[in-house]
This record gives C-alpha cells, structure tokens and sequence, in this order.
C-alpha cells in the first residue's frame, strides 16, 4: 500500500459565468491528496494521512478519496478549516495560485498523531509540496520519512511554490536533506529552476543522484519526462518518454500530481515497489514506467481540474 501524507486543500477553480462573470467553485485537492486519488483510480492500494476538517469542506474531501478506494481510517478529523487555494487560469499559461493557510487544518499535523507502527502492508511514503513549508506539519513528515528512510520506499514531489517559501536558502538546506533519504523524487523542470537555477535536465537529475536520491524523475510538460536511476553498484542508467499529444488542453492542475501517482502505480501494481526491485529496474522499465504517468497526465490536462483516469479510461 503506498501512504500519502501531506495537505488536503480546496481548490477555487476559476470559471466565467453569464449572469456574474468571474466566479471561483470548490473542488477538493492538495498534492498529495491527488496523488493518492491518482495512485487509486488505476486500482493500485492507497491511504491518505493528514488532518481534514469536521466542516462540510472535510466531508467532501473524504468522500472523494473514499470514492477511488483512498483509505482514509487513519485521517484525523479536526474543528479547524481547510487551506484554501485560489486558482486562475489563463490559456497557454501556467496556472496562478493563491494560498489562505493561516491557522488551517492541514499545517497542523503532529508526529503523535500519525499511526505507529505505519501499517505492516506499507510500501511507500509520498510527501512534498506546500506542506515542507508550513509548520509544525513540514517537521512532523521530515522526522517520519527520516524515521522511515532504508525500510519503506521514500517518494518526494516538491511541487515548489515559491511564494509559500520565506526563505530559500533555508528551504534548499532542507531540501537537501529530504533528498538524501529519497528513493524516488519527481520534480517538475520549475521546480529544478527554483532548487538548481540555469541548471539542464540531465544535469539537474545528476545533481540529485549525488544528493542520495535514487531515482530522480523530471517533467517537462508536452515535452514528456525523464529519468536516472542509479544502481547499488554505482551503474547509472537512463530513460525518457516523449510527452503525449491531446486533442485539446482544459487546463494543467493535477497533471503532475497524476504522473507522480501513476509512477508510482507502475511499479506497486507490477511487484516493484521496494529498494531491491527498483534497484533493479531496466531501461526498458524505466521507460515504460514514464510512458504509463505521461499518458495518466495527458488525460488529466484534458480535463477541467484533477480528474484522473481509472485503467480502462487510460487504455
């Protein structure tokens, strides 16, 4: 089963209406939120952990995971309100955000309220996003995936906003340290020019393999995605796919979120998911892997918002 643990968000999706124009309407989401949404839709085992409010906002997100299969026994349910994001889009722009996050059920999260032991049919543990840079939340996962780090597979997205970020330098230093125990980071091409400014792909993927990380994944829109893999014997090896034409782009929210969920759905659904098998992944692997979450991304741009496909939608 592969845990997810981060923030549950609702999200303000923007749409222009006759009678009062711009309008923004709540959707649940959050990073890790969709990415186990993801992971279940394609039929692969998830849980979510994280606080999700008591409030009619909570109970739509809980009915969402429920509704893809997300186990949701070890959420903890809490008076306060949900992080708001307010979302614009614009065509042929990445999309803009706006975080309302003060004193919200999210950051919040303790160590003594995550469960311990994890469950015993654990894999993987995903975290990253907004939640690395709010607290007390950030230092509650860091402790857990340090904690965890050599017995579960440890699988990071930063998905950076950088205007969630008050100090950079500090947050690289972190960064860093999250990097070393991981065995799967998939950073988007922003993200790198945030961690690694004027810094190539491949040189950006090397740069995390020397940090620790073990497979280093990077994204790159229409362009489709790549990776490294480093081996217990120090054999490196390569792997891309080309990005996924669609016949018409809604918008990108949960694009990266899906191909991180569908990754990591390859590899549950295939018996793959530990540091001896993933040591052991080819080329061939590897790239079909990335074929598979490119095309998982590709039908999420061409919905409005984070709709992942289930198996037969992908087909």
């Amino acid at each position: 089963m592969i845990i997810c643990i981060g923030e549950a968000v609702i999200d303000m999706f923007q749409k222009n209406t006759r009678d009062f124009g711009e309008v923004f309407y709540p959707l649940p989401g959050g990073c890790t939120y969709n990415t186990s949404i993801a992971i279940g839709a394609l039929g692969a085992p998830a849980a979510f952990i994280g606080r999700i409010s008591n409030n009619f906002f909570g109970e739509i997100q809980i009915k969402r995971l429920q509704e893809f299969n997300v186990k949701t026994n070890h959420i903890i349910r809490c008076v306060q309100n949900p992080i708001l994001a307010i979302i614009k889009t614009e065509e042929g722009k990445q999309p803009q955000y706006a975080f309302y996050d003060e004193g919200t059920s999210d950051r919040l999260l303790l160590t003594e309220e995550i469960p311990t032991p994890l469950p015993s049919d654990t894999t993987c543990i995903v975290f990253g996003s907004i939640s690395m840079s709010m607290e007390p939340i950030a230092t509650t996962i860091e402790k857990l995936i340090m904690k965890e780090a050599g017995k579960k597979v440890i699988a990071f997205d930063p998905n950076i906003r950088s205007f969630m970020i008050k100090d950079r330098d500090a947050y690289i230093e972190r960064f860093k340290k999250w990097a070393s125990v991981c065995t799967i980071a998939k950073i988007s091409s922003e993200d790198f020019e945030f961690i690694f400014p004027n810094t190539e792909p491949q040189e950006a993927l090397g740069k995390m393999l020397k940090l620790g990380t073990r497979l280093a994944i990077i994204t790159l829109g229409e362009k489709g995605a790549a990776a490294l893999l480093k081996h217990d014997n120090g054999k490196i090896i390569k792997a891309s796919a080309s990005g996924i034409k669609i016949p018409k782009l809604a918008d990108t929210v949960g694009a990266g979120d899906t191909f991180h969920g569908a990754f990591l759905a390859w590899l549950e659904m295939r018996g793959k998911m530990s540091h001896n098998e993933i040591n052991n992944l080819s080329e061939e692997d590897l790239h079909n892997a990335l074929v598979f979450a490119n095309k998982a991304a590709a039908y999420v741009c061409t919905q409005y918002g984070s709709q992942p496909p289930s198996i037969k939608q992908l087909e």
